[in-house]
């Protein structure tokens, strides 16, 4: 018999990963944590987004954090898309 740690990650009462990383899931709990900041500080500015969206929003721009990143830093959003494109065929010639 084998015994497997798991690391389970909830938000908001919800089961949301299960994994045996301790790292990935630290992660993706900070990626949650800052998600939910977003929410806080878009629905404190008052623009009326429903909540469902919002979170999708947040979650969304927070997994992508550095490739928003670069788009405040000046890069255009076309060039951010077209190095995700290389990335992923650059996993698929190596996978």
């Amino acid at each position: 018999m084998a015994i497997t740690t798991q690391y389970v990650v909830t938000h908001k009462g919800v089961e949301k990963l299960v994994t045996t990383d301790k790292k990935e899931a630290d992660q993706y709990d900070k990626m949650l944590d800052a998600a939910d900041n977003l929410a806080e500080y878009i629905q404190a500015k008052g623009l009326g987004i429903d909540d469902s969206l919002i979170e999708e929003l947040t979650i969304m721009l927070s997994k992508n954090k550095e490739k928003v990143s670069k788009i405040f830093k000046g890069a255009t959003a076309q060039s951010v898309l077209e190095d995700e494109t290389a990335e992923v065929v650059k996993l698929k010639a190596n996978g």
